[in-house]
């Protein structure tokens, strides 16, 4: 007998569909329910994206260091192995803990709510959620946050906006990254933020250096704003 292949392949599509469709649901009601035990406590939760290498774990360092003395900041690291990045933050003394997704390119809900109770969140102001370098897959699940920062460095080039838009989308900021190195990598910012903007009109966008320290007094602003506002 023979088998008729055009089916087979059509109901594995809309199987796949269905199960993408089932564990978005699942992961936004565990989403929800982070969000209310953020707003319980009173703490902000910022999810920061990127490709891998645009200098997230650095921009959490430079901001700890920055902001030890005002508030009570902690981080959750999402790395497919190792918890090199969580160990280098932690040596800014601020609680951080390494999530290792064994493989999974992009951090879940249910991942980040597990490791919850490992956060005085009774006395935290200010939760990272330091996802896994990747602009594909973590810009489809929501982690309960209350804003979606995605870096983008000088030396990936200029075209993310358009090639990964949904990321963009669905960001609250961009923070354009290692502008240190401006003068030697073909980048035009302009053009950037015009793509930025094309996607998500509403994006704000802060171009920064955790090297020589441009713009980081303008990102530390932003979380404490951000901070005051969530305390009411």
């Amino acid at each position: 007998m023979s088998v008729d292949k055009s089916t087979k392949a059509a109901r594995g599509t809309v199987q796949c569909e269905n199960t993408n469709i089932n564990l978005l649901k699942a992961n936004d009601f565990v989403a929800d329910i982070i969000k209310k035990e953020m707003a319980k406590t009173n703490t902000l939760l910022i999810n920061i994206t990127s490709s891998a290498g645009s200098g997230k774990t650095t921009l959490m360092q430079k901001t700890a260091e920055k902001l030890k003395d005002k508030i009570t900041m902690a981080v959750m690291v999402g790395d497919l192995e190792t918890e090199r990045d969580a160990e280098r933050i932690r040596e800014t003394g601020i609680h951080a803990l390494q999530i290792v997704t064994g493989g999974i390119c992009h951090l879940e809900a249910q991942m980040v709510h597990q490791v919850l109770d490992q956060f005085d969140l009774e006395n935290i102001d200010l939760l990272f959620i330091e996802n896994v370098g990747n602009l594909v897959c973590p810009a489809s699940f929501d982690l309960g946050e209350d804003y979606r920062v995605t870096l983008m460095a000088t030396t990936e080039g200029d075209d993310k906006p358009k090639k990964y838009p949904k990321m963009f989308l669905t960001s609250d900021m961009m923070v354009v990254s290692k502008a240190d190195l401006l003068p030697y990598v073909p980048f035009s910012v302009e053009a950037v933020i015009k793509d930025a903007r094309e996607v998500n009109h509403e994006i704000e966008v802060l171009q920064v250096s955790s090297t020589n320290g441009e713009g980081i007094d303008a990102w530390c602003d932003w979380l404490l704003e951000k901070i005051e506002r969530k305390k009411g």
